[in-house]
C-alpha cells in the first residue's frame, strides 16, 4: 500500500466517523457554537465572570466529545506502544503526509479565513465575521480535527489483528 493511500485512511475513517456520530458531534460543538457566537458578537456587553464561565462550559463540552469519540473509536481494539514504534518506522511518510494534510487545514482555516480574509473587512464587520466563523467551524473543522487525531492515534497505536493473534494469550488453568 502506498503512503498516500495510507495516509488517506486516517481523513477516510474521519468523514465516516463524523456522518456516523454526527449528532453527538454537532449537539456538543453547538455549545462552542453559541458560545462562540454571542461573547465574540457581543465582548462588550458580556460580564467578564459570564465570559470565564461560559469558556469552562465549552473546555468541559470539547472535553466530553474527545471521550466519547475516544470511546467509540477505540471500542475493542487493543492499542500499543510497539505498535506504534513499528508504524513510525514502517510508515514514516505516511505520517509526514498527516503532518502536511492538518498543516494545510491550519493554513486554510485559521490563517487564510479568520486572520487574512477578516483584514480584508471594514473594521466594523470583522467581529461579526469572526463570531460566525467561529460559529461554523466549531462544529465541522474543530470537530473534525478532533476525530482526525483520533483516528491518527488509533492507525499508529493500534495492534493489527495478526500481532494479536501471535502474542502468547494467558491460559485459564492460570486462573
Amino acid at each position: 500500500m502506498s503512503e498516500l493511500k495510507r495516509a488517506l485512511e486516517v481523513p477516510k475513517w474521519t468523514w465516516h466517523c463524523y456522518t456516523r456520530h454526527w449528532r453527538l458531534v454537532v449537539g456538543l460543538s453547538s455549545i462552542a457554537s453559541i458560545q462562540r457566537l454571542i461573547v465574540v458578537n457581543w465582548t462588550d456587553r458580556i460580564p467578564h465572570g459570564l465570559a470565564l464561565a461560559s469558556e469552562v462550559v465549552v473546555m468541559a463540552a470539547r472535553i466530553a466529545l474527545v471521550v466519547l469519540v475516544w470511546r467509540l473509536a477505540m471500542r475493542g481494539l487493543t492499542l500499543h506502544w510497539r505498535a506504534g514504534r513499528a508504524f513510525a518506522r514502517n510508515h514514516w511518510r505516511s505520517l509526514l503526509w498527516q503532518a502536511a494534510f492538518l498543516g494545510a487545514a491550519v493554513l486554510v482555516f485559521e490563517v487564510l479565513a479568520e486572520h487574512v480574509l477578516s483584514q480584508l473587512l471594514p473594521e466594523s464587520a470583522r467581529q461579526t465575521y469572526l463570531a460566525v466563523l467561529l460559529f461554523l467551524k466549531n462544529p465541522t473543522v474543530i470537530a473534525l480535527t478532533f476525530i482526525w487525531c483520533i483516528g491518527l492515534v488509533r492507525q499508529v497505536f493500534r495492534v493489527r489483528a495478526a500481532e494479536e493473534a501471535s502474542r502468547p494469550q494467558p491460559s485459564t488453568v492460570d486462573h
